[in-house]
């Protein structure tokens, strides 16, 4: 999810306000509800939908509204959660018990048909999902996507073979089964990403058809509702939900801020407007620590830094222009002088915190070498201007700024940085395959495993691959590692799998992040997980 799940493409730090937090927006509730409701800032989502979610603004919001089948402990082992007992005896057909007596929001019971649904409107090609490639490795998932017939982009394609996944079926009102189209031992954890949460009828008009205004106010299964309808680029506001049968936040409510300005929302922070910020913004990391105290705190996180190429583009097209501009770039000097040591730099395509990582997998494309960079890139013929597009709403300036100086001064090139407002722009430009120039992307794992760093961000079908990268071994490899009979076997073919992106370099690995967050002095207890999200069951006023 760069994000959120994300755990999900990640924003970076979020951004900022337009109204004092202090502030109601109207609508009834006492002092003492006001007092119990927090304030989190975020950038606005890019969609609420589950199965469209891919990013971590949406995501954020999600976790409050939503309870999710699984949840992971602190060894990042999948724990029941809405979910009584999730098994296997093959690691191909899945048997989910959901607990009883769970309800959604709106009073409806939670039962399978509610995943079903949900899941077969995700994985419908044509309803264009975000988060469509997580169904992939349920059976049926290739029968409900479009075909191009000449394979030569949009033009009226035939509908889909069918409209609802064979891999579904409905045992009782709390039992399903999940049959995969090949074994995958790491499908319970799979299962705790945002694109399997569940929806309720109220959610479609028709079946798989999402009903008219159900995402401006949506309607979840979590401990949180929502409060009034999606007040966009403002503010989204949720509310306890009574009598929740699942474990209780200590909070009544939730106001998340949106920012299109993280300096703004941590001015507001600072002043006490703003309850948490989940990342402070890098202007801010020097003066942080004075002017929050012991609210100022650090923990760590799963987010992956990186700029991808657009390989359909011919100036991007030769992995020798791609490598030597890895080369051409300084890590440990932005995240010295830029981050203050809040990061660090990255010669690996997955996170540290999942099993399989290896420090320096990248090897000398991901080693500073000015010099070798230089030949290369003349070698190859590099263009003679490059562009990075970031999202503004996201603290990234700072960092593009210096990584461009460090191009223009190791490889004899004008380079700029181009901010879009916010990320959800950013990500509409790339989808449609307008000319960015490199990308600047990060990701946050939706699920603790080797293969989610790899899978979304580089098959040919994956969800998140937004640089056009294909290479058929590579697949194979990350396909191999999924149907491995052990977790062990698995991570031997994702990391031989690792070693072809470190050849063809379809995007720059930067920086390894964790949590630098902050908060006020209403509120303590404040988490942010591995997912860079709040921990809304602990969290509680001071």
């Amino acid at each position: 999810m760069l994000g959120k799940s994300p755990w999900k493409m990640a924003v970076g730090a979020t951004a900022i306000a337009l109204l004092a937090a202090g502030c109601s927006s109207g609508g009834s509730g006492g002092s003492d509800s006001a007092d119990k409701t927090i304030v989190v800032g975020i950038g606005e989502p890019q969609h609420l939908i589950p199965s469209n979610t891919t990013e971590s603004n949406g995501a954020e919001v999600l976790d409050a509204l939503f309870y999710p089948l699984i949840k992971f402990d602190d060894k990042n082992e999948p724990v029941e959660v809405a979910a009584e007992s999730i098994t296997s005896d093959d690691n191909k057909v899945w048997t989910v018990k959901l607990k009883s007596g769970f309800t959604f929001s709106n009073g409806e019971p939670v039962v399978a048909d509610n995943y079903i649904d949900a899941w077969n409107y995700g994985a419908y090609g044509p309803n264009g999902q975000n988060a469509a490639y997580f169904y992939e490795r349920i059976e049926g998932y290739a029968d409900l996507q479009s075909e191009d017939p000449d394979g030569d982009g949009p033009k009226e394609a035939p509908e889909p073979k069918a409209k609802t996944l064979t891999g579904l079926k409905k045992v009782d009102d709390n039992t399903f089964t999940v049959t995969l189209s090949a074994p995958f031992t790491g499908w319970k954890s799979v299962m705790g990403y945002t694109a399997f949460l569940p929806l309720p009828k109220a959610a479609f008009s028709a079946p798989g058809v999402i009903a008219d205004g159900f995402e401006e106010k949506i309607v979840g299964n979590g401990p949180f509702k929502m409060k009034g309808a999606w007040q966009h680029d403002a503010q989204i506001q949720v509310e306890k939900v009574d009598d929740f049968k699942g474990d209780v936040p200590k909070v009544d409510g939730v106001t998340y801020k949106i920012y299109q300005d993280d300096q703004a929302q941590y001015a507001d922070l600072v002043a006490g407007n703003l309850d948490v910020q989940t990342t402070i913004p890098i202007e801010s990391l020097a003066s942080a620590p004075s002017d929050l105290g012991d609210r100022f705190k650090k923990s760590p996180n799963s987010v992956f830094q990186f700029v991808g190429f657009p390989t359909f583009q011919k100036e991007f097209a030769n992995a020798d222009v791609r490598r030597a501009i890895s080369m051409a770039i300084n890590r440990q000097e932005i995240t010295d002088q830029i981050f203050l040591g809040s990061q660090t730099p990255a010669a690996a395509f997955v996170s540290p915190v999942v099993a399989g990582y290896r420090p320096n997998s990248c090897g000398e494309y991901c080693t500073y070498n000015p010099t070798k960079a230089k030949q290369m890139y003349t070698a190859a013929g590099g263009p003679s201007e490059i562009k990075i597009t970031y999202n503004a709403d996201g603290g990234h300036k700072a960092w593009v700024d210096a990584t461009c100086n460090q191009l223009k001064a190791a490889l004899g090139v004008n380079c700029t940085g181009v901010g879009e407002p916010k990320f959800a722009d950013l990500l509409t430009k790339v989808e449609k395959k307008e000319p960015v120039g490199l990308i600047r992307l990060g990701w946050i794992m939706d699920y603790p495993l080797m293969e989610n760093y790899l899978g979304p961000l580089y098959s040919t079908t994956g969800s998140s691959n937004y640089y056009g990268y294909s290479n058929p071994a590579f697949d194979s490899l990350v396909k191999e590692g999924s149907e491995a009979p052990t977790t062990e076997e698995a991570i031997k073919k994702w990391q031989q799998a690792e070693d072809i992106l470190a050849q063809d370099m379809p995007v720059i690995p930067l920086r390894f992040g964790q949590n630098v967050f902050g908060h006020s002095e209403r509120v303590k207890n404040v988490n942010v997980d591995l997912f860079q999200k709040l921990d809304l069951y602990k969290i509680e006023m001071a």
